[in-house]
């Protein structure tokens, strides 16, 4: 294996997962998130049901999973971060695409600001679960006693209920960091990952045993078979995919360059995408066999329920059927745990991008790097979202983010790879020669045809709809300043950062593997998969 360092060229060795064990449960803890829990159930119900099902794997084997082994590819071959790995691709061009790594920085960072509250808010309501505190008026409590939610603007008025759990997952995030990717990220995905499957199933199990439960799994599953000639639910399904496995916006590179050189990259792809789809299905039956139960209380339809998604259907909705059920306090707790857990391990993956950046292009330590950017996240992510405007910033900016920005960055991904620098043949040649599983042609179509043709149009028509309806009917200062200023703010700071010079030249801050022949295969094979 050949050095392409500068001679008297010192780096530190790179860090990395312990093993593959280590690797698929940080991949999986990333990938389980907030949105497995509160997002899939009321898509697929809202997109046709149990025949909903059909374009979700479609969409998972088409494109979930080829853009989940891009980013291994290029994390694991060009052995760094997100802007290093796109600068080592770009070759001699790869000063601009760097910035392309820079924005996914960037998106990273905007969501760690507002995930950590969304995690202080299921922190609290893990502690209220104890006595019930919310009462009878759940809504009133989420949004008048707890969040103290005040009218689109910028307030200065701090809710103590969420800055304290605020302040403590941020400490938390800042130790887990600072601890480095095997005694920190790795350790804490070994232990959260299973208390949260184990949390998760206890927590099903009970919902499958409530009255009206079976009503809400059929509303749930009963298929709607002529939805499926809807372009919108296959658009919904590609969409799901996307968003629930942390991919093109920085994680799974990042991720995949702490693996060893001859480490497999294909077959735990497989097993982090088919884990993530299976706790997301799991996830829909706990949560409407919950609602069955809640309809069945009040003598409606389950389809007549308010709130069946996102942060109503967790924080309102839920805390309305534990206070209903018997032992809810033993529910809330399960179901608040499993949120912060959830939340904290997609958090934590979410936050490395950032830190594993600033690493690199700094030459700081895992230590400095986490420290720095927790204190600065922190007191931006406090100033933001723990005031009475802080839920609506949230959502305007998790909106924008989402839908405009990792859209945007799977797009410019694709193409500049697949037809700008035309890597695609070489990449799949190094998942080839380190992988059991072996990935065709037809990956490279995938990833360069089918997914940037299905998200143009998700983009596209999103930004229509933005630009045409607005948005949850808040006035549009608020959401020119949090919505189309975080898409501004994105692509300055990615400008800004890739100007700013290397401690060193990124060539030398790893070597830049060749791709690994497996002896049973010759090189001229590789070269003719390698120019395919």
């Amino acid at each position: 294996m050949t050095d392409s360092r500068s001679p008297g060229a010192a780096a530190k060795p790179r860090e990395e997962w312990t093993g593959q064990v280590g690797f698929i449960l940080a991949a999986i803890g990333s990938a389980v998130g907030l949105g497995n829990i509160w997002r899939f159930p009321g898509v697929a119900y809202e997109n046709g049901g149990g025949a909903f099902l059909i374009p979700y794997l479609v969409a998972l084997v088409t494109a979930g999973i080829p853009i989940l082994f891009l980013d291994y590819a290029i994390g694991h071959r060009f052995r760094g971060a997100a802007p290093t790995a796109f600068r080592r691709l770009g070759g001699p061009s790869g000063r601009w695409l760097e910035s392309l790594g820079w924005f996914q920085v960037a998106i990273a960072f905007v969501i760690g600001l507002y995930y950590t509250a969304v995690i202080a808010w299921a922190l609290s309501f893990f502690v209220f679960s104890f006595d019930l505190r919310w009462g009878d008026d759940p809504a009133g409590f989420f949004f008048g006693e707890y969040l103290r939610t005040a009218d689109p603007g910028v307030s200065f008025e701090f809710v103590p209920g969420v800055l304290i759990p605020l302040a403590l997952v941020w400490i938390a995030a800042i130790v887990v960091l600072a601890l480095g990717v095997a005694k920190g990220l790795q350790r804490v995905n070994v232990i959260f990952l299973p208390l949260l499957v184990v949390a998760f199933l206890v927590l099903v199990i009970r919902a499958l045993f409530l009255d009206g439960a079976a009503d809400g799994l059929n509303a749930l599953f009963t298929p709607n078979w002529p939805a499926l000639a809807d372009p919108n639910v296959w658009i919904a399904a590609y969409s799901q995919i996307f968003f629930s496995l942390s991919i093109a916006f920085g994680i799974m590179i990042t991720y995949a360059s702490y693996r060893r050189r001859r480490a497999n990259l294909t077959a735990p792809g497989l097993v982090v995408a088919f884990a993530n789809s299976s706790f997301e299905i799991l996830a829909g039956i706990g949560v409407f066999a919950t609602l069955g139960f809640l309809a069945f209380q009040q003598g409606i339809a389950v389809g007549e329920l308010e709130s069946i998604a996102g942060v109503g259907l967790s924080f309102v909705t839920f805390p309305a059927i534990v206070a209903q059920m018997p032992g809810g306090p033993l529910f809330g707790i399960l179901f608040f745990g499993s949120l912060t857990m959830a939340g904290f391990t997609s958090l934590i993956s979410v936050l490395q991008v950032v830190s594993a950046a600033i690493q690199e292009k700094f030459g700081f330590s895992p230590r400095t790097a986490a420290i720095g950017l927790g204190g600065v996240s922190a007191v931006l992510s406090i100033l933001l979202y723990s005031t009475t405007t802080g839920i609506l910033a949230l959502d305007v900016t998790d909106n924008w983010a989402n839908n405009i920005g990792i859209v945007l960055s799977a797009i410019l991904m694709t193409v500049f790879v697949i037809w700008v620098f035309r890597r695609g043949g070489e990449l799949r040649a190094h998942l080839n020669a380190v992988s059991t599983f072996q990935v065709g042609r037809i990956w490279v179509l995938l990833v360069g045809v089918l997914a940037p043709v299905v998200l143009g149009y998700m983009l596209i028509a999103r930004i229509i709809t933005l630009v045409t309806e607005g948005y949850g009917g808040m006035p549009g200062w608020y959401l020119l300043v949090f919505g189309w200023g975080t898409v501004v703010f994105l692509i300055v700071a990615a400008i800004a950062m890739s100007l700013v010079s290397w401690r060193r030249n990124p060539d030398e801050l790893q070597t830049w593997p060749p791709v690994i022949v497996p002896p049973a295969r010759s090189n001229r094979t590789l070269r003719k998969e390698g120019s395919s």
